[in-house]
């Protein structure tokens, strides 16, 4: 896709695109992965991009995470751009260590004298019925983790742009992609500027409460603010985006408005995201709160495997479980 124009994608091809459009503008830019090349990615989110650019510029990795990371950290220091693919979020655990110990820190270590402008792709979350190690949600390692950048699409438009923002910036990004929303489209324009890559965005407005989400949860989260205006309530449903860092301003106007707060997310309750922005929103907006934050996500155990995985997922009901209990504060 050249040019402004609008069309209709999914956000597989929606990143396809961005990513297109990335290695268009930076000969410096360069992709790395398990199978993203001839194959163009378990996922397809690669397809054509070797073809176009060559096996110099779109690499298709040894099976190992830990080198795919550490090779980009050695080529960022060179000079280039590398957009690293971990073919599935499990199998981002062998890489951790070049992570944190290097990505992470090396723009500090060196007083700011070097940049580390390192794109993480990571696949994340549930809902695809995949085996183990395949379905998990480890964006608060790496939120946690000073020196990160962490972002993650829930949209074909956001998944457009802000690939091409995480490519463009000189901080590494952990750039997390909710694999069961690939296949959802939307009409994307692009003659539309994008939002700046670290806000959140009010995805729908809304008067009673504030339902904060981001990911694969988006969806989730504006189907039930649908099905609550059934009976008379006004969700308000915000978009975080970005996890690291969190759009703290967006949240706080929002919840100072309702009163009501509930954050939805795939990740493990115990200390989530959830928590954090929890923490937070009582700082920030205690006196204007009518009830606790209250948090909806996977239970406190491993990813369950795929056919009771809709047992574990937040879903509508307990979404709007959560969203009764609040208003009935």
């Amino acid at each position: 896709m050249t040019g402004s124009s609008a069309s209709n994608l999914t956000m597989a091809r929606a990143l396809n695109a961005g990513l297109r459009r990335a290695l268009e503008a930076d000969p410096k830019v360069v992709l790395a992965g398990e199978d993203i090349g001839k194959l163009g990615g378990v996922f397809r989110v690669t397809e054509g991009l070797q073809k176009d650019f060559g096996e110099h510029r779109v690499i298709d990795s040894p099976l190992a995470e830990s080198g795919i990371i550490g090779t980009a950290v050695g080529m960022a220091l060179r000079g280039y751009r590398p957009v690293c693919e971990i073919q599935f979020d499990g199998f981002v655990f062998p890489a951790f260590d070049q992570i944190v110990s290097q990505v992470a820190k090396f723009h500090y270590r060196s007083a700011g004298r070097l940049a580390m402008p390192i794109v993480i792709r990571i696949p994340s979350g549930g809902g695809i019925g995949a085996v183990e190690h395949h379905s998990e949600s480890p964006e608060t390692y790496f939120a946690h983790t000073p020196g990160l950048k962490v972002v993650a699409c829930s949209n074909p438009v956001d998944a457009y742009w802000m690939i091409q923002q995480a490519v463009a910036s000189d901080d590494p990004v952990i750039f997390f992609e909710p694999k069961r929303r690939y296949h959802d489209k939307a009409e994307l324009d692009t003659s539309v500027p994008p939002m700046p890559l670290h806000s959140a965005r009010v995805t729908r407005p809304g008067s009673d409460l504030s339902l904060l989400c981001y990911g694969p949860m988006v969806k989730t989260c504006l189907d039930a603010a649908t099905a609550a205006a059934d009976e008379g309530r006004s969700l308000e449903v915000i978009d975080l985006r970005t996890l690291s860092p969190i759009d703290t301003a967006t949240v706080v106007t929002s919840v100072r408005k309702t009163g009501h707060a509930v954050v939805v997310h795939e990740a493990p309750i115990s200390l989530g995201l959830g928590s954090e922005l929890a923490a937070r929103i009582t700082e920030q907006c205690f006196y204007s709160l009518e009830a606790p934050v209250l948090r909806v996500g996977g239970f406190d155990i491993p990813y369950p495997p795929s056919r009771i995985e809709d047992e574990y997922l937040p879903d509508l009901d307990r979404v709007l479980d959560a969203v009764d209990r609040s208003l009935a504060y």
